[in-house]
């Protein structure tokens, strides 16, 4: 657009500027300027696609004062028409720029022979000769002459339009297409969340009727259990042999029962996270009992002990208010998994846990127990009930193994390392490692090691 703008109009003040004499005074350099400004102005069409309407009228006015060709002009006016839709502003500018362009073609026609490109394309000359003087005889009259260049004028105008109006409606075809996609790829997300929604709500229903009725069966099994140990503890009187061993039975039938009712209770809150998801997010939000605390850890711990569990435990703990809480939430579940996984698969096995935590090195959780000796005691499902946390569930795997895997997945997701196996000693380990990031809460100042 810019090398065609420029030549055109290089070429009607070439033509105006031919046979001039320099003594006519202003009109002379006022050529020149216009001359040296026909390779200026065609480059403020590269501003057409922000400011389409000072474009157009500033090249209407360089066409008005210099003896440009329209073609400039025509150009900002398609441009302006293509990206301004009002119908106003479309009237108003084609009523700036007909006349403007027939003036434009007009007033070359009207130039003396010699002068005139319009006079060049109507003169009959010979073969060979491309002079063009006063006396060259003319195909048509001069009324013809400026009717044609005046007609041209007109068409310009209107090619010019329909370009823009072509283009504005490209665009606009473009963007209704760009839109339908829109909605096609926004109706199919909402039909696979229907679908998601669907299975969940399917799986919630299983979930109900297995999962819930067979924790309901162990804790009723167990207040069984335990109702029996008494009675038997009762009947015994001042039997030394059976009354300690009946109580025992008994205080571990009502911890089997309390933990039973513990999990229906955490089963139940999964279940209506699978039926209301948009409450979901909530409910996984991290929790004085979800999140690492010295509360928390202690707690965790605790139950662990009171599991069976042998702990030796190593914990230094720096500046634990000033960590983010969804960081301390995947360092709470390194710890929960690591105690569970030794319980459920080495059960009565050692268990060595170091927890630290500070600025300078993250977080770092590092557990480590013998391998069971028997193949037989990884089957022997031990729960760690975390002090009544609302999401202690991610522990209870479906699978032998699948809670290190999901772990280290969530590790992963919080831009951390997770490894876990068995060394040449024949101790398995778990070594977790989270980056610190800064809690935006104000902190709260947590003290020195605790062993």
């Amino acid at each position: 657009m810019i090398p065609s703008a420029a030549f055109m109009c290089l070429a009607q003040t070439s033509f105006t500027a031919e046979r001039l004499d320099p003594s006519l005074g202003i009109l002379y350099p006022w050529l020149s300027v216009s001359t040296l400004l026909t390779l200026v102005w065609p480059f403020v069409l590269l501003k057409r696609g922000t400011h389409p309407e000072p474009v157009f009228w500033t090249c209407l006015a360089v066409v008005l004062v210099f003896p440009y060709d329209p073609l400039l002009m025509l150009m900002a006016l398609s441009s302006l028409v293509a990206r301004r839709s009002a119908v106003s502003r479309t009237i108003r500018a084609t009523a700036a720029a007909t006349p403007v362009a027939v003036w434009s073609q007009v007033r070359d026609a009207l130039r003396p022979a010699g002068t005139s490109l319009w006079h060049v394309v109507f003169a009959e000359r010979p073969d060979g000769d491309t002079t063009v003087t006063a006396g060259t005889k003319m195909m048509a009259g001069e009324p013809a002459i400026v009717l044609t260049a005046a007609m041209t004028g007109l068409i310009g105008v209107v090619v010019a339009v329909l370009v823009g109006l072509h283009i504005r409606s490209r665009a606009r075809l473009t963007q209704a297409d760009a839109q339908t996609q829109a909605a096609r790829h926004h109706v199919q997300h909402l039909q696979n969340d229907l679908d998601d929604q669907k299975l969940a709500d399917a799986i919630a229903a299983e979930a109900h009727d297995t999962l819930a009725h067979s924790l309901s069966l162990i804790a009723l099994n167990a207040s069984a259990l335990q109702a029996e140990a008494n009675r038997l503890a009762e009947a015994s009187g001042s039997d030394v042999r059976i009354g300690p061993g009946a109580a025992s039975v008994a205080a571990k039938a009502d911890e089997i029962r309390r933990q039973a009712a513990g999990a229906l209770d955490e089963a139940h809150a999964i279940i209506d996270m699978l039926r209301h998801p948009q409450q979901a997010w909530e409910q996984l939000a991290p929790t004085d009992d979800t999140s690492l605390t010295r509360d928390s850890l202690d707690a965790l711990i605790a139950d662990a002990r009171q599991a069976g569990a042998q702990i030796n435990t190593w914990i230094d703990i720096r500046q634990l208010g000033d960590l983010d809480e969804s960081v301390g939430k995947v360092a709470y579940r390194a710890i929960q998994e690591s105690l569970t996984n030794a319980l459920r698969h080495a059960s009565g096995m050692p268990i060595s846990l170091e927890v630290t935590v500070n600025p300078r090195i993250g977080v770092h959780v590092h557990a480590s127990n013998p391998v069971a000796a028997t193949p037989t005691q990884t089957t022997t499902a031990h729960t760690v009930s975390g002090n009544a946390g609302s999401d202690r569930s991610a522990t209870r795997e479906p699978r032998i193994g699948s809670g290190l895997s999901g772990l280290a997945a969530r590790v992963r997701s919080a831009r951390g390392s997770c490894r876990y196996g068995v060394d040449g000693r024949g101790a398995f380990h778990v070594d977790v490692t989270l980056p610190w990031a800064a809690a935006s809460s104000d902190p709260r100042v947590s003290g020195g090691p605790l062993a």
